[in-house]
């Protein structure tokens, strides 16, 4: 990752050096703030943010779910993305948070004060150009998905990121590059950070929102661009035996884009290689990102 020069903090800029909260954050403390995650691409006419108003759309669901006054609009939020963009230097993703900053102690965080901000980084490829050409293995990890009963799965909430870092550390140590999450009915939910789809006799299908996932906005546009290419596209209940035996597997998300999965749990997915499906549906979301299939122009904002 490479940090760029200016952070927007509550309608201001700042130095990236200068952006800090304090010790007692009820954020930092008790993991109450929403983020986002927004990809820029290089388009023929010059930067282009990937769905910018679903995100945003999204980023203000989820401060609803925790009951956060967020005094900004979305179209104010929008226009915020794109001028840190344009105050910034090599940007290629994008991270709004919206968390309790106020130093305060204790489980009712009623009246914390908010603070919202938008951060633009250099990432490159999340997972390395390598996994991206080789596929990526997987290992189910003993952490579960959080579910909707204990807490809002669906939402981008701070510390439900919590199990997902302790799933990812766990893949990583165990010679994976990604966790598959499993949900309270054993059924497969999500990768540590990522959606999953499988393709099987000739339809594709992924987990379904009630599954504990997070409804991601790459998942939704992978949906698309597939039937729209004539594939049936399914939301359904996914098990582990479905992915082990499955023609091809692919994770999506903002970070990893479409992402092939070659190996679950030291069992090889097809023939071990990045399948047909999977290359046809990244060359297709390539051409969008970049500009180059105007049919999906709407999902672009140029900065």
């Amino acid at each position: 990752m490479k940090s760029t020069e200016k952070i927007w903090v509550n309608g201001e800029f700042v130095d990236w050096k200068d952006a800090r909260v304090h010790i007692l954050s009820h954020a930092l403390n008790y993991g109450t703030g929403i983020f986002e995650g927004l990809r820029v691409y290089p388009n023929s006419d010059g930067k282009a943010i990937f769905r910018l108003k679903d995100h945003m759309k999204r980023f203000l669901e989820g401060a609803r779910v925790l009951a956060f006054d967020v005094p900004y609009t979305h179209e104010e939020l929008c226009e915020a993305v794109k001028e840190t963009v344009r105050v910034n230097g090599e940007v290629d993703y994008l991270k709004p948070c919206a968390f309790l900053g106020g130093e305060w102690v204790g489980l009712n965080p009623i009246g914390v004060p908010v603070t919202v901000s938008i951060t633009a980084i250099h990432m490159g490829s999340y997972l390395g150009k390598d996994i991206q050409e080789k596929g990526a293995k997987l290992i189910t990890s003993s952490w579960k998905r959080p579910w909707n009963m204990a807490a809002p799965a669906g939402a981008k909430v701070n510390g439900l990121y919590v199990t997902s870092c302790l799933a990812k550390m766990e893949a990583v140590k165990n010679g994976a590059n990604e966790a598959l999450m499993l949900n309270a009915q054993g059924n497969i939910a999500e990768c540590s950070g990522e959606n999953i789809f499988i393709y099987k006799r000739g339809k594709l299908y992924t987990p379904k929102t009630t599954d504990s996932i997070l409804e991601g906005i790459t998942r939704n546009s992978i949906m698309q661009l597939a039937e729209d290419r004539g594939y049936d596209m399914i939301e359904t209940e996914v098990s582990r035996l479905e992915a082990y035996t499955a023609d091809e597997v692919f994770m999506t998300g903002t970070a990893a884009e479409i992402t092939p999965v070659t190996m679950i749990d030291h069992r090889p997915i097809g023939e071990g290689v990045p399948g047909k499906v999977t290359r046809e549906l990244q060359e297709a979301f390539h051409e969008v990102v970049t500009g180059k299939d105007t049919r999906y122009a709407d999902w672009l904002d140029h900065v």
